[in-house]
């Protein structure tokens, strides 16, 4: 019997993502506290810029973004018309050592806790958990140079089907809200199981879809597209997206949860190299989670722009940061289109030539 990738869940697993993700709030606040001494060295100093501010606390500048963005959707830091941080008035009467009503001590209660240790770990050295590891592997990017647990068939296989979990439940709803009733080939950047390029093909019935992904993980998507019965319109190819020609042919591309995983240069490159191949009116559909413009929250993004900094080379991005780079790479961009579990889709339209 063919499945179905149309099917919606009768729930919102919202709330499960933010209560998983929520140990992260935990372990950065820790770190902030009691390794990082955050508090304690801006009190006495007047508003800083955020670069001023990783360089007192000795962090380069994804570290500095992640763990700023989450202390200020946290209440704990704020910014002023210029962009200046300073302390809060929570944080100054409540985590600044010697206050009447401090309670860092008590937050230091879990400074060795391990998560808090390895969250220092990570923003102390800017690297992914597992990156130096020949036998671990970082879980899920894939670069010359760093050791990927998706170039091994049984890790690729297990991690791959772990990511399809969120994917399945928002698959729907991107399809629906994706608009590709024009398009003709959808080419889906790292699309792991396949399930987002699966839903749309049996959304859109004339399109065609191609899944650029690593080898071992291109066979989970093989028995994905069997069991949905899209074969006949899915083609499934090997490669590496940052060093491998982009395959020809696609009038959409589609970027789910893939940018997140690099830091802003790599981000820039990818979407630049896309972009170029983008026929005229063509799209490129960056779907992924968005923090505000503001760069203060909403908490839940926040934390998981911390777990995307533990465990790869990115964080997550505001939509005026992918806005910046879809226009710098030649596109016409719209609003973000909410599908489920805090993502939407910003759309990219390269202009019709003159």
């Amino acid at each position: 019997m063919t499945e179905s990738a149309l099917n919606r869940p009768e729930t919102d697993p919202t709330p499960i993502f933010e209560a998983f993700r929520g140990s992260y709030g935990s372990e950065l606040l820790t770190a902030a506290v009691s390794h990082l001494g955050v508090f304690e060295k801006l009190s006495p100093l007047g508003p800083l810029t955020l670069e001023q501010v990783g360089t007192v606390l000795s962090l380069e500048s994804r570290p500095t973004t992640v763990l700023i963005t989450a202390l200020r959707a946290m209440n704990l830091l704020q910014a002023d018309k210029e962009g200046l941080l300073r302390l809060t008035r929570l944080s100054q009467e409540h985590l600044v050592a010697g206050a009447e009503f401090d309670v860092s001590g008590y937050l230091g209660l879990a400074a060795q806790a391990p998560g808090v240790l390895e969250m220092v770990e990570r923003l102390r050295t800017n690297r992914p958990a597992g990156a130096e590891s020949k036998e671990q592997g970082a879980a899920f990017i894939y670069r010359e140079g760093i050791e990927s647990a998706m170039e091994r068939e049984s890790s690729a296989r297990s991690l791959t089907l772990a990511l399809a979990g969120r994917a399945r439940n928002v698959a729907p709803y991107l399809a629906r809200v994706a608009d590709l009733e024009t398009a003709s080939v959808l080419l889906d950047v790292g699309g792991g199981t396949g399930i987002y390029a699966i839903a749309c093909l049996q959304k859109y019935p004339r399109l065609k879809a191609i899944v650029w992904d690593r080898p071992e993980v291109l066979k989970v998507a093989h028995e994905m597209a069997e069991a949905h019965g899209v074969t006949n319109r899915l083609e499934l190819v090997p490669g590496d997206m940052f060093a491998d020609p982009v395959p020809p042919g696609a009038d959409t591309i589609l970027l789910s949860n893939i940018l997140h995983d690099w830091d802003v240069p790599e981000c820039e490159q990818l979407v630049t190299k896309l972009a170029s191949t983008l026929p005229p009116q063509g799209r490129l559909l960056i779907h992924d989670v968005f923090l505000n413009d503001a760069m203060d929250g909403p908490l839940p993004i926040a934390l998981y722009s911390a777990a995307l900094f533990t465990l790869t080379e990115g964080r997550a991005y505001s939509a005026g940061e992918y806005r910046s780079m879809l226009q710098d790479a030649g596109l016409e961009t719209g609003s973000v289109v909410p599908t489920l579990v805090h993502c939407g889709v910003l759309s990219g339209k390269k202009p019709p030539t003159e």
